[in-house]
């Protein structure tokens, strides 16, 4: 409800009765810097609320770049994914690749093989659950499981089947905080950051212009400064470890990208497809056992 110079001019000039609205508006304009004393007051009211927000915020995209890291069924997916391009590209310069974009992960569900219905990431899933499944059933907890040592070799699969599927399908909970990230939008919290500082800003211009309002505020501007200074340190140690995590997952990270978590996007979404393939072999009874390079030709 802030009048415009102009407005400000005719209610200030005027020489008749105002209205109701006019009067108060003419009233508060009797304070100096009125209106720049309730943003401050505003700015105040919000301030501890925003800086939580943005605290929390900084903590998931933390965790969620250790989580990456550190996931070493993860990183398992990313070698067999890179094993099963070179065998099906064995013979060209595509099939000595020692790395590839994540994007690639996206596009695992699109090469279908020759029954239409079996995609390359059912073949990668497949090679990894029994490989978990194996590690797994090889711990104390798996050989706890396993007392009946008369059990066949097809019971002996299942088993590494059942159990590789527990762990393959639980990826989705391990990476918690990464779906979390994929939520988060990178210019709002560039600019809730950079609100908050201009807002401190504005703060001490006024408290330079007005000494009495300065005292009333004092105590909260000198909290707001250390915390803001400690929110602007938390900001840049996240960015540059979201940098770190980029370059180690995906190659160089663009200055020209609009987004900057959409690493944490792709791993989202290839989570998303995963579920689904792991709820598709847990519906059937038996895994394919054909040839990939075969079935894909």
């Amino acid at each position: 409800m802030e009048p415009t110079k102009e407005e400000e001019a005719k209610i200030t000039s005027y020489k008749g009765d105002l209205g109701s609205a006019e009067t108060f508006i003419a009233t508060i304009l009797r304070i100096p810097y009125a209106f720049q004393k309730i943003q401050a007051l505003l700015y105040r009211e919000t301030f501890e609320d925003e800086v939580t927000r943005l605290r929390t915020t900084f903590s998931v995209l933390e965790e969620a770049c250790k989580e990456l890291r550190s996931s070493r069924l993860f990183l398992k997916l990313l070698e067999a994914v890179l094993k099963m391009g070179n065998r099906m590209n064995v013979g060209t310069i595509r099939g000595r690749a020692k790395a590839f974009k994540l994007d690639t992960l996206l596009k695992l569900a699109d090469v279908k093989g020759t029954d239409g219905k079996t995609t390359l990431l059912h073949f990668v899933v497949q090679e990894i659950v029994r490989s978990e499944g194996v590690r797994a059933s090889d711990s104390i907890i798996g050989k706890i499981n396993q007392k009946n040592t008369r059990r066949s070799v097809q019971d002996r699969e299942d088993d590494y089947r059942n159990m590789g599927l527990e762990l393959v399908g639980g990826l989705s909970t391990e990476l918690c905080n990464v779906k979390r990230t994929a939520t988060i939008e990178f210019a709002v919290i560039a600019s809730s950051v950079s609100n908050l500082s201009q807002g401190m800003c504005r703060l001490q211009t006024l408290l330079n212009k007005d000494l009495n309002f300065g005292e009333s505020m004092n105590s909260f501007f000198n909290y707001a400064v250390k915390h803001l200074k400690e929110l602007e340190g938390n900001e840049h140690k996240v960015l540059e470890l979201v940098k770190q995590i980029t370059e180690y997952f995906h190659g160089s990270m663009s200055k020209d990208d609009e987004n900057p978590l959409r690493i944490f996007v792709i791993v989202r979404d290839f989570l998303a497809m995963l579920d689904r393939v792991c709820k598709e072999l847990r519906r059937s009874k038996v895994f394919a056992h054909q040839n990939p390079v075969g079935s894909f030709q």
